[in-house]
């Protein structure tokens, strides 16, 4: 099977990086195509022609990854992820994909939700022989309301440094083992997790 992937990030970002290494870890030997549109406006614009054009390339599925946060670049609300998914499900009806197996990934708040989850893959990170970190365990990591600057904060204490998240995210969820029961506490986690 092809897994097709939309993503808002660059052609390196972390949600490519972390979302491709979730996908062949829970899907192992399956085929992944990624394309990248840079930022949510232009992922809400585009989404829908890349998702056909990778149907009919042979992906079997495509799912379209998105943050809730931030809001569109130039909007001042607070995000709505109902309005996002309306966005990209009325621009999947104009192509014609309305019951093609395409589905929205929105990840609330955004992908250091995922991390967070994830405390003992922070502390593996973080931790060095002489200087042990422990991050706290966090049990609904989609409520945490600025998950970056969260991260932010575990990179401070441990090293006195920042978070990059196309640096380290993906090495933060490489340091330990994949736990999946502590990455469901994520609902958009668990909903990736399905419709892969």
């Amino acid at each position: 099977m092809t897994i097709g992937f939309v993503f808002e990030c660059g052609p390196q970002g972390a949600d490519k990086q972390v979302c491709e290494y979730l996908a062949g870890q829970l899907k192992p030997g399956e085929k992944i195509v990624s394309t990248t549109l840079d930022n949510k406006l232009k992922l809400l614009d585009g989404a829908a022609s890349v998702a056909k054009k990778l149907l009919e390339e042979g992906c079997d599925r495509v799912l379209i990854v998105w943050d809730l946060r931030p809001a569109w670049p130039d909007k001042k609300d607070k995000p709505c992820r109902a309005a996002e998914r309306k966005t990209l499900l009325d621009a999947l009806a104009k192509e014609g994909l309305q019951a093609a197996p395409v589905f929205l990934i929105c990840v609330e708040q955004e992908l250091e939700s995922w991390l967070l989850a994830s405390d003992q893959a922070i502390s593996a990170f973080l931790s060095t022989a002489a200087h042990p970190y422990k991050a706290t365990r966090v049990k609904k990591p989609d409520q945490v309301p600025n998950p970056k600057a969260a991260m932010n904060n575990h990179f401070k204490a441990a090293r006195g440094t920042r978070y990059e998240d196309h640096v380290h995210a993906i090495k933060v969820l490489k340091a330990a083992e994949v736990d999946l029961k502590r990455l469901r506490r994520s609902d958009s986690f668990a909903r990736f997790e399905g419709k892969l």
